[in-house]
């Protein structure tokens, strides 16, 4: 008689601890075998990480800011290890669900499996065959529960704690425990070995034709507690929807321009490279960047105008929006008219800081638009751009109740003195950065507990596309709780409002306020 029919038709109850063990390798069993696969078809195709782009694409508004909010580019680990929590307490109480028999952790794994595979068949970046990874999974799972059920009840059945029938259930969980983490492990090690990092170092050195000028000495307040003027590679902030970073190969990576358009073109990155290149200092920040937010960084990027590639393939009447998509099938649509503005400066970029684009910030090329979040212009990865209309086509964050025009608002922000510093009574200097990127810094304000305004000292102007630090020293010599308000006022005479806002739809508003003690 074999082992599931043992299973089927014995009364016996299996230990507490043999029922948890059936389930949490029969977990382990379907998440390995779906990674493995994963590493053949697709490593999104892993049901692991498509459930979880998937509770990405379905989490509410307000949740996602929320996340950002509270863990920053910590949001997707939190997110995993969420995920990882919950699997374990259903896999465990499962298999306490399944003393008597293997019914529920049999439905319990089936309905996950069906959920993997509906993860897997909705993601835009993969194909039909990418199903094999959840099937892969479910079947793995399926069988090493109940072949483990099997071999526990037999274990309950023999009732001597010293008995083969325990050894063998023993030797089984632990065969399957070695299985699962050398299936796993190989399905990591595979899926990391097509890493474009390779494919990154063979570009080598580029060279722009037209370079921007050193970064003055004066364009920054870092000794006074302001960022550095540019922001290193390894420091720049990183917000996007990719649980796993896309690995792209330049010499696989193509862009295909059509839609509203006179004629087709597709350039591979050799074709970009060859162009005349051109470097650029902009500054990005995130549209969930909250009032006094750190997702806002600056670099020198290096590519080619994009406007002049949309040209040469000659702009339809009546075409309104730039619809990207990443290769991870991320979508974003961006104000045609801005792309298009002379003297705008907007790129398709393929090198960042004096180097090939990191592969976390879109390697091989991504789009960078001075003056608009990163939600309307910042594709990375980008593999397509479609010429069309807003009625045509609505971007991913669209979708979600996110404004279509984007422009950065003017802010500002303190720096120094953190917030609930304890300082000496005397000369405080206050230092921060401002930003209205394409119009420019004209002015920083400081107030010192709703004192008068203070205007402050302002750095050297690199370009208006990138963001200005400023300082001032304050007299505090009363002991206490004192509060600090900085504003900006931009080129175009606009004095950022003191209204407060939430990030979404476009962006959060108000005055950035620390306070902080001397005694």
């Amino acid at each position: 008689m074999s082992d599931l029919a043992v299973s089927e038709r014995t009364d016996t109850r299996l230990r507490a601890t043999h029922a948890v063990l059936c389930g949490l390798l029969g977990l382990a069993s379907a998440l390995a075998a779906g990674h493995l696969v994963a590493a053949f078809v697709g490593r999104n195709a892993s049901p692991y990480l498509a459930v979880g782009n998937s509770a990405i694409d379905l989490t509410p508004t307000w949740l996602k800011d929320w996340a950002v909010r509270t863990f920053g580019t910590a949001d997707k680990l939190v997110l995993l290890s969420g995920m990882a929590v919950v699997l374990v307490a259903v896999a465990a109480g499962a298999g306490l669900l399944s003393r008597r028999s293997p019914l529920v952790g049999t439905v319990v794994i089936g309905v996950f499996g069906v959920l993997g595979g509906l993860a897997v068949f909705t993601r835009p970046d993969l194909g039909q065959l990418a199903l094999a990874a959840p099937a892969a999974s479910l079947l793995a799972g399926l069988w090493a529960f109940r072949w483990l059920h099997a071999r526990a009840l037999r274990a309950a059945g023999a009732g001597d704690i010293g008995s083969p029938e325990r050894r063998r259930f023993l030797l089984g969980a632990g065969a399957i425990a070695a299985g699962a983490g050398v299936a796993g492990l190989a399905g990591q090690l595979l899926g990391s070995s097509r890493s474009a990092d390779s494919s990154r170092a063979a570009v080598g050195e580029l060279e722009p034709a037209r370079r921007v000028p050193p970064v003055p000495a004066d364009a920054d307040f870092a000794k006074l507690g302001t960022p550095s003027f540019l922001t290193p590679n390894e420091n720049f902030y990183r917000i996007d929807t990719a649980l796993i970073v896309p690995q792209v190969r330049a010499e696989d990576w193509s862009l295909r321009i059509h839609g509203m358009v006179e004629r087709e073109l597709t350039f591979t990155f050799d074709d970009i490279r060859d162009r005349r290149l051109v470097e650029r200092t902009i500054t990005l920040c995130c549209v969930s960047n909250e009032v006094g937010g750190s997702l806002i960084s600056t670099a020198n990027f290096v590519g080619v105008d994009l406007g002049e590639l949309l040209r040469e393939a000659g702009i339809r009447r009546g075409a309104q929006q730039l619809y990207s998509t990443s290769t991870d099938g991320w979508t974003c649509g961006t104000p045609l008219d801005v792309v298009l503005e002379p003297g705008r400066g907007a790129l398709l970029a393929i090198g960042m800081n004096g180097e090939p684009l990191p592969v976390e910030h879109g390697f091989p090329a991504r789009m960078v638009v001075p003056g608009l979040y990163g939600y309307v212009s910042g594709t990375k990865w980008v593999t397509d751009l479609e010429v069309t209309t807003w009625e045509a086509r609505q971007a991913y964050w669209l979708e979600r109740g996110w404004a279509r025009e984007a422009p950065v608002k003017t802010q500002s922000r303190i720096d120094s003195p953190k917030g609930f510093a304890t300082l000496s009574p005397g000369r405080v200097v206050v230092a921060g950065i401002a930003w209205a990127q394409h119009t420019g810094i004209e002015k920083v304000e400081v107030r010192l507990d709703r004192g008068p305004w203070r205007e402050a000292e302002l750095s050297t102007v690199v370009t208006d596309d990138a963001w200005r630090m400023w300082q001032v020293a304050l007299d505090v010599t009363e002991p206490g709780s004192h509060q600090l308000t900085c504003r900006a006022t931009d080129k175009s005479g606009y004095t950022q409002t003191e209204h407060r806002a939430p990030v979404v739809p476009d962006g959060a508003t108000g005055w950035h306020t620390v306070t902080f003690t001397t005694r």
